[in-house]
């Protein structure tokens, strides 16, 4: 079998992230559009991501926002974006790289994007600390980014999904 030396399949995926971010620098500047809005489930323990301690705790592994009516003070950069949201009327800033994203959804036009993000496991108490190092997938094994289009499911508007 031919190994990829060319990644297509870490391409791909960076490039299906810059959609996300075109969309978001976007809506950062002029507000949604039409019906348009958004479901972004993402890592809440990745590199990078700053939310409070109470939403990391009630979310210690992932968890989806929806970027609709009552948002504020979004900023988007080439590596993440931030956003103010209320959490049971407690004001939150959050920031997320576009690297812990796991899913985006907009059910207005039933487009979705989902991606493959590597989960860090936390040490263990039986851990001895000895790092050996990670073999290289191969490509035929990699999983492929998706982007579908499939029915919206039903979900309650401003509430945290995990």
């Amino acid at each position: 079998m031919v190994q990829d030396l060319i990644r297509y399949d870490i391409l791909a995926q960076e490039a299906l992230r810059g959609v996300i971010r075109k969309v978001l620098a976007e809506v950062a500047k002029a507000g949604l559009p039409g019906n348009h809005h958004f479901f972004i489930t993402f890592l809440t323990g990745a590199p990078g991501v700053r939310i409070s301690s109470r939403l990391k705790e009630k979310y210690p592994e992932q968890m989806t926002i929806v970027l609709q009516h009552q948002f504020w003070d979004m900023h988007v950069t080439d590596q993440l974006f931030e956003v103010g949201l209320s959490f049971g009327d407690i004001p939150e800033k959050l920031t997320i790289p576009f690297s812990a994203i796991r899913g985006f959804y907009d059910p207005s036009v039933n487009f979705e994007l989902e991606f493959d993000v590597a989960v860090l496991q936390p040490a263990s108490d039986n851990d001895e600390g000895n790092i050996s190092p990670i073999e290289e997938m191969a490509p035929e094994k990699a999983d492929k980014p998706k982007a579908k289009t499939r029915k919206p499911r039903r979900r309650e508007e401003g509430k945290c999904f995990h």
